[in-house]
């Protein structure tokens, strides 16, 4: 059996959007933009399984969560990918090439600048993990099968004892780190989402507008059947009609 260690007192030590299962698992599990069962899938072997949303505090619960339990080896990435935010293609950037300026490297979501984490947590969480991708995947049956093939292949917990990182939304004693947010990077947020619900009604309009287009569409091509189905009865009964004259 994997030697395990102890996580964090009080693991998961950030409050998010996600589920918990055993704290000796290997595999976390995060479904972006999705929301599938997530106890089911913390039951078939995940240590934690949510969604995440967000590419800047969104991610630095993730990896605060995940530096706290040496046990975790594999962080799988599922589900949708968050229009706008990109949070699936940040966390691949984040894991794979850091953070430089505060801003995650090769990041293309909107406000990709991390404020929680330090270069230490960072390369923790980079050495501490491998990423599986199986973006846009919804398919729990594949994520669980997933789960079984990663935790068949379990390394055992990471050498370094678990790591505390502390994340806060808002406020904060001296000395903490605090995810405050730019305003500028706040109201392109706000308008982010703006335009999400815009595309969202945009797609809706169209969808019914398409409907309707294939409903005349069919009753006009069932008018010109109908029409010509008359005619062709025409053509055949008009000789007859002309002989009994």
């Amino acid at each position: 059996m994997a030697d395990k260690k102890s996580p964090a007192s009080g693991w998961p030590k950030i409050q998010g959007d996600y589920h918990t299962g055993d704290a000796n698992s290997p595999v976390v599990v995060v479904t972006m933009g999705s929301h599938l069962d997530e106890q089911g899938i913390c039951d078939a072997g995940a240590a934690m399984c949510g969604s995440c949303k967000t590419e800047n505090l969104g991610l630095e619960k993730i990896v605060a969560n995940v530096v706290a339990n040496p046990n975790i080896r594999f962080l799988i990435t599922c589900g949708t990918e968050v229009k706008g935010h990109l949070s699936g293609q940040c966390l691949k950037a984040l894991h794979a090439g850091g953070v430089e300026g505060g801003k995650i490297v090769g990041a293309q979501g909107a406000i990709p600048f991390i404020e929680n984490l330090n270069a230490e947590a960072i390369k923790r969480f980079q050495e501490q993990i491998e990423v599986i991708d199986i973006m846009e995947s919804e398919d729990v049956g594949a994520i669980k099968a997933k789960i079984s093939e990663l935790t068949a292949r379990d390394p055992g917990a990471f050498e370094a004892e678990a790591m505390v990182v502390e994340v806060k939304e808002e406020g904060g004693a001296d000395g903490a780190v605090v995810a405050t947010a730019n305003p500028q990077f706040l109201e392109i947020e706000a308008r982010l989402n703006e335009i999400e619900t815009k595309l969202e009604f945009a797609d809706a309009e169209i969808a019914q507008r398409v409907g309707r287009k294939i409903g005349r569409d069919i009753g006009i091509l069932y008018g010109l059947t109908a029409g010509l189905i008359v005619f062709m009865m025409l053509l055949v009964l008009l000789p007859k009609l002309m002989a009994m004259i």
